[in-house]
C-alpha cells in the first residue's frame, strides 16, 4: 500500500511538472501587453524576464526599440544574461535576487544565453 502511494505521488508530481512546463512555454512568444506587462509584445513601459528553474521565462520576448527589458534572477544560483554576439549586452554575474536591465536602440533578433549555464538560452526580439 505504501509503495502504491509513493508511486501515485511520483506520477502526480511528474504530470504536474509537465503541465507547469507546458504553461510557461505556451505564452513565451504570444500575447500583446500594455505598460509594464510581462512576456509577449510590449508597446510602452518595460518588461521583465524571470530567471528561475535554470531557464529564462519567457524564452522569447518581443519589445519595441527603446523599451527596457529587465531580467530578474529568482534562481538559487548566479547567472549571466549575455547576447550570443557577446557585445550587444552582457550582464556580468547576476546573483540571486539581482537583476540586469537593457534598453535596445536598434531593431533585430538578439539570441542570448547564460555564460555559466550554456544550456540556458533565450531570444530578445526588438521591433521599430
Amino acid at each position: 500500500m505504501k509503495s502504491k502511494n509513493i508511486l501515485s505521488a511520483f506520477i502526480f508530481c511528474f504530470l504536474f511538472s509537465i503541465a507547469i512546463d507546458s504553461c510557461s512555454k505556451s505564452g513565451a512568444t504570444g500575447g500583446t501587453y500594455g505598460t509594464g506587462g510581462t512576456g509577449g509584445t510590449v508597446g510602452v513601459g518595460g518588461t521583465t524576464v524571470n530567471i528561475s528553474g535554470m531557464s529564462f521565462s519567457p524564452f522569447s520576448i518581443t519589445v519595441k526599440v527603446g523599451i527596457t527589458v529587465k531580467w530578474t534572477n529568482n534562481d538559487n544560483t548566479t547567472h549571466t544574461v549575455t547576447s550570443d554576439d557577446g557585445t550587444t549586452f552582457n550582464s556580468g554575474n547576476v546573483a540571486t535576487g539581482g537583476s540586469f536591465s537593457f534598453t535596445p536602440t536598434v531593431a533585430g533578433n538578439f539570441p542570448y544565453h547564460c555564460n555559466i549555464h550554456t544550456g540556458m538560452t533565450g531570444t530578445l526580439v526588438v521591433t521599430n
